[in-house]
């Protein structure tokens, strides 16, 4: 079945994917639930400039959007690399209400989109953009990155992406002092993200949610 428009509670779109019975975000918002874990307890907590920013699943370029739009607020070099093995079709990111409701330019928000897979794309001076046609399984790079945002689909809809084997490479995709951050706060998955040799640290979650990981790779590791 396709995927489905709906509305989140904060007025925003997510998508609905009837096959799996998941939403792309939470239904007590959209927007703010990307705020909260990717840009306020993500984006904020790296001061560094430039920034080499990694995130796993594209999904509706909302994510994208808003560190886009949060970067002009207070300009840094962004180097944004995306990964999406299953991009939306363009009937239903056309119709997403979020430069709308963000109140930006759509035509800035449909390039996310339409750009060209594999090939930088400048949005401004401050902000280039890359994405993936591929999967963090099959992904290769030498590249290496002081953030993360992990917006898999929840463990138990898509358990391949919250194994040890996943999160062992995203500490090797991670410099040293590196973060990784994520919606999901499940114990197993804590346990998991030890094991592989992060610091875990459980943050408050955005609304309808009580708690949210935070994870940093350890300063002076060396693979």
């Amino acid at each position: 079945m396709k995927p489905t428009l709906v509305y989140t509670a904060d007025g925003s779109h997510s998508i609905y994917l009837p096959d799996l019975n998941e939403h792309y975000h939470s239904v007590h918002g959209a927007i703010q639930e990307s705020m909260h874990v990717f840009i306020q307890a993500g984006l904020h907590a790296v001061s560094i400039d430039p920034i080499n920013l990694l995130e796993v699943g594209l999904g509706t370029g909302l994510n994208a959007l808003l560190t886009l739009l949060e970067n002009k607020k207070k300009p840094r070099k962004i180097h944004y690399t995306s990964l999406e093995k299953f991009p939306l079709p363009a009937e239903i990111y056309q119709s997403l209400n979020y430069a709308k409701l963000l109140n930006v330019d759509a035509q800035e928000f449909l390039k996310i989109h339409e750009s060209d897979w594999e090939v930088p794309v400048v949005f401004n001076e401050h902000f280039q953009f890359t994405k993936h046609h591929n999967s963090l399984q099959q992904w290769k790079t030498t590249q290496q990155f002081q953030l993360i945002y992990f917006d898999a689909f929840a463990p138990e809809k898509q358990p391949d992406m919250w194994t040890e084997e996943i999160f062992f490479k995203i500490f090797e995709l991670l410099e040293s002092g590196g973060i990784m951050v994520t919606y999901c706060a499940k114990g197993v998955v804590k346990r998991t993200l030890k094991s592989c040799g992060f610091e875990v640290q459980t943050l408050p979650g955005p609304p309808g949610k009580r708690e949210m990981i935070r994870v940093v790779k350890p300063k002076g590791t060396i693979l």
